[in-house]
């Protein structure tokens, strides 16, 4: 009965710092959350990206050096939620002010649409191969309004209600028991002797590998603190967040690198699905793909809240319900994919901001004057041109693969007379680590001089 008052309390609460008496999440429950927030399809399909590009050992190494360095940024970000006791979004009021935290904002409401609509039509997707592999039956509509209905349900339960009803209890077993019958298959039928020596063909270098493990946890950043605020210690969160995510990463990103190697499919989740049982194994993945999806939405109405203190979070969570459903029964958002991933890239840099001014500026005190007060009001231009040239320069190294966008980036940096892509002059540079390295010195910088 207590559970389920406290389960209310946290369901209801707005942007206002969480007490610290009432953050109820233990490090095991956080670790339990990111566990099952990086077991995703999506991992897997990441995984299989490294190859045949890197052998198998090289993509090994990439995903365990990416995991290590996204995850201790994500863990970073984790213990700045849980100390502070705040959401992403209104954290970011500290160095950009209440106003200039209305951009970073935006873009999270649009990259959280855009990825809760992704994941929704990825669910339905599998649900619909499996039941017509196994019924003979179609109708990806329909489950794309079941499962979009479910997820809309637990981001109005919220993460107290997902993690201690849902994850806890029975997500994370069945997790694991698919996760490792999938490992079994892998490790008993694949000659891994074979492909263990087999090279890689060249395509991708070991340092843009790294990069691109490194995207996935760096993606959660503007998230995390949305469900640490709530955690009982900074120190939980960092390695409940950190470890839990991090083993996610390894593990489905080896996996996925290692069936793409041995079955050689062009989808990785046909192919799974016909393995004995992958019908079973892939059924319960999916289930569990809900939690991302919840992830998503329950950000975007935590977001709209930094916009709108007074607004009802329960109601913002089921009108982003409802528009990602919209979305993934209407539109090929496949294509929006790359759009996505630019949106991201906004958020490596100005990690590297909030960072600086957590830990080198404010020397990890930030009083509510900091976020809520009439001097918090105004927008701060060191954290707003920090951030910029940060996510400039990881376009200049890495630029993302829109068309339209790469052009304009071409004649840019074709102007000034800088080779561009810088990537493809050093193949070994990632894009992710410099532009929040070069972020957090120049805000660090210009922070202190103003």
């Amino acid at each position: 009965m207590a559970e389920a008052r406290e389960a209310t309390l946290v369901a209801e609460w707005g942007v206002e710092p969480v007490p610290t008496e009432q953050r109820p999440l233990a490090a095991v429950e956080v670790f339990v959350l990111w566990f099952n927030l990086g077991v995703s399809l999506l991992l897997l399909v990441a995984g299989a990206l490294l190859v045949p590009g890197l052998g198998l050992r090289e993509a090994l190494l990439a995903t365990v050096v990416g995991a290590v360095l996204g995850n201790l940024l994500l863990g970073v970000a984790a213990w700045i939620g849980a100390e502070v006791g705040a959401p992403s979004m209104v954290l970011l009021r500290a160095p950009l002010g209440i106003r200039g935290s209305v951009a970073p904002t935006a873009l999270n409401v649009l990259q959280n649409v855009g990825w809760g609509a992704f994941e929704i039509l990825i669910i339905a997707t599998s649900a619909d191969a499996i039941t017509r592999r196994l019924l003979g039956a179609s109708n990806y509509v329909a489950w794309v309004a079941v499962f979009g209905l479910l997820t809309t349900l637990m981001a109005v339960g919220g993460p107290i209600v997902v993690v201690r009803r849902w994850l806890r209890r029975y997500a994370i077993w069945f997790v694991l028991a698919s996760t490792v019958y999938l490992t079994w298959y892998a490790l008993a039928r694949f000659d891994l002797a074979t492909l263990w020596n087999r090279p890689g063909t060249g395509e991708l270098s070991f340092w843009l590998g790294v990069d691109l493990v490194v995207a996935m946890p760096v993606s959660w950043i503007p998230l995390v603190a949305d469900y640490t605020r709530f955690a009982t210690r900074p120190g939980g969160a960092f390695w409940g967040t950190a470890v839990g995510y991090g083993l996610a990463n390894v593990w489905f990103y080896g996996l996925g690198a290692l069936f793409m190697l041995a079955l050689r499919a062009e989808d990785l989740v046909a192919a799974v699905l016909a393995i004995p049982a992958g019908a079973v194994a892939l059924a319960i993945l999916l289930v569990d793909e809900t939690d991302e999806a919840f992830a998503n939405l329950y950000s975007t109405s935590v977001s709209l809240q930094n916009l709108w203190p007074q607004a009802n979070r329960k109601q913002l969570a089921v009108g982003a319900g409802v528009v990602c459903s919209v979305l993934a029964a209407t539109v090929p958002l496949v294509q929006y994919e790359s759009f996505l991933f630019l949106i991201g890239a906004f958020f490596v840099p100005l990690f590297g901001v909030l960072a600086a001014d957590y830990f080198v500026v404010r020397r990890r005190r930030v009083s509510p004057e900091d976020l809520y007060g009439p001097a918090a009001r105004a927008a701060r231009w060191p954290g707003f041109v920090s951030w910029l040239v940060g996510f400039v320069v990881y376009q200049w190294i890495v630029p993302t693969e829109i068309p339209g966008w790469k052009a304009l980036l071409a004649a840019l940096f074709g102007a000034v007379g800088a080779p561009f892509p810088l990537s493809s002059h050093f193949p070994w540079l990632g894009g992710s680590l410099p532009s929040l390295a070069l972020s957090f010195v120049l805000y660090a910088v210009l922070a202190r001089r103003r």
